[in-house]
């Protein structure tokens, strides 16, 4: 880890890296692309020092309370969070202003926080998302080698229902040739309907690769599936998106299951709950 100074905290759409870079070793990640500007190592992690002085000065002048959110680019739970309890002391900023939050994680770490984010919901909203790729526990430990297993996840998504917190699940991305199976699409749909989790977002079985992602992927199928690399560049060459062959008849599947348990699949209607917190004004401290 390395640690930096930031200027600002607070993207346009109220978004926040706390960290910068990750050590969850996804072989799919999409945040290793060469477009993102990475200027060091992927696992060298960029700790943000006064992330949270930053985002106290920016919510303090805000005249209308909004969602806040964290985790699109690097898991906010990884295990430096430990040290330097970025996103607890965050999340204490957004429930001392009265501000909505959602985050994005792998991590069953999250359950650690369950008090502020319990309090956040009782004052404006928070919602937990929580990324799910394959209901095979061994799999899991391949393609997501340093992180909570799906079953770990399963349970903290029961604990977060429990606990009154709603919940997304990202339902991807799907493998081609390796996780995007009905029997792997099923067993999450049920973890997913036991959890009553509010919605699941869905983008189609398959995955995306660009530059930089690419590499690291392939470099990964070459040590755990070999030939898959092999496999890949015959039937995708240098394709962005990677469709699964049976992308069309799961997708049908997974909408249909979705209609029948009442759970919300359109994903910018997901996208507009997320970001939509009743405008009022937050009360001064002073």
């Amino acid at each position: 880890m390395h640690p930096v100074e930031a200027k600002t905290i607070l993207s346009p759409q109220n978004g926040m890296n706390l960290y910068r870079g990750c050590t969850h070793g996804c072989i799919y990640c999409d945040s290793r692309s060469a477009c993102y500007g990475f200027g060091h190592p992927f696992d060298d992690v960029e700790v943000k020092t006064n992330a949270v002085e930053l985002l106290e000065q920016a919510l303090r002048r805000r005249r209308t309370r909004c969602m806040l959110g964290t985790g699109s680019m690097t898991d906010p739970y990884i295990p430096l969070e430990e040290e330097f309890r970025l996103v607890r002391r965050a999340l204490e900023v957004a429930d001392r202003y009265g501000f909505g939050f959602t985050l994005i994680t792998k991590s069953a770490r999250v359950l650690r926080d369950l008090d502020l984010l319990q309090s956040i919901h009782r004052k404006a909203k928070c919602v937990v998302q929580m990324t799910l790729t394959t209901c095979d526990e061994a799999l899991c430990r391949k393609i997501e080698p340093h992180v909570s297993t799906t079953r770990e996840r399963f349970e903290a998504l029961r604990t977060l229902r429990d606990a009154g917190l709603p919940t997304v699940v990202w339902l991807t991305p799907l493998l081609p040739f390796i996780n995007d199976t009905e029997e792997n699409l099923r067993g999450i749909l049920d973890y997913c309907i036991e959890a009553r989790v509010r919605g699941i977002v869905f983008f189609g079985m398959g995955m995306t690769l660009r530059e930089g992602s690419r590499d690291y992927f392939y470099s990964r199928l070459d040590r755990l599936f070999p030939g898959m690399k092999e496999r890949y560049i015959r039937t995708f060459g240098n394709r962005y998106a990677l469709a699964s062959p049976d992308d069309e008849r799961l997708t049908a599947l997974f909408h249909a299951e979705c209609d029948r348990r009442g759970i919300m699949h359109d994903n910018r209607q997901i996208f507009d709950w997320l970001r939509t917190l009743e405008p009022t004004p937050h009360p001064t401290l002073f």
